[in-house]
């Protein structure tokens, strides 16, 4: 055996026993990004989560809430100030998911969900009321896409079981 030989040998073996490492570390690679997807989905809906506990938690924030969808110019400065407090987090967690959704992370089925969540709170004339106010606190890319939103001129239908009267809130027109 000379030389040559043996070089050609070993890199036969080193390819033989290289391609079960790239395959192995190929497996890990993909099952990490897979995880990682999994943890930004988890985390956002513990976002979603806590966000959604004040209405629980506070019945006052619910009527504010609820008085606010409807007109945010006729809340008092507290109320406006916590509705405001309130949608500004709002949006800005649909804002991480849409951006997790154009980054891929987040899935078709899923920013479906988000996407009517947010096409049913944004039908509301207070909360375009406020979004007036606020929407150059927002990305451009994402104000695009509420605005795209608001030009459907959806119907404001997602309270339109409750018993808003109850509550001393003016009716919304076509409800």
């Amino acid at each position: 055996m000379n030389w040559e030989m043996l070089a050609a040998i070993g890199q036969l073996a080193a390819a033989i026993v290289g391609i079960p490492s790239i395959i192995y570390l190929a497996l890990q690679i993909r099952a990490q990004t897979k995880e990682r997807h999994q943890s930004v989905v988890n985390a956002l809906t513990v976002q979603w989560g806590d966000l959604t506990r004040s209405f629980h938690d506070n019945a006052e924030f619910c009527a504010i809430y609820l008085r606010g969808v409807q007109c945010f110019t006729d809340l008092d400065a507290v109320s406006k100030l916590r509705f405001s407090s309130f949608l500004n987090r709002f949006f800005k967690n649909f804002e991480a998911m849409y951006f997790s959704h154009r980054d891929g992370v987040l899935n078709a089925s899923l920013w479906g969900e988000v996407e009517r969540t947010m096409a049913d709170v944004i039908a509301y004339p207070g909360v375009q009321e406020w979004w007036e106010t606020r929407r150059h606190w927002q990305t451009k890319e994402f104000a695009r896409v509420v605005d795209s939103i608001i030009a459907r001129g959806d119907k404001p239908l997602a309270y339109s079981t409750y018993t808003l009267g109850e509550l001393g809130l003016p009716k919304v027109a076509d409800e």
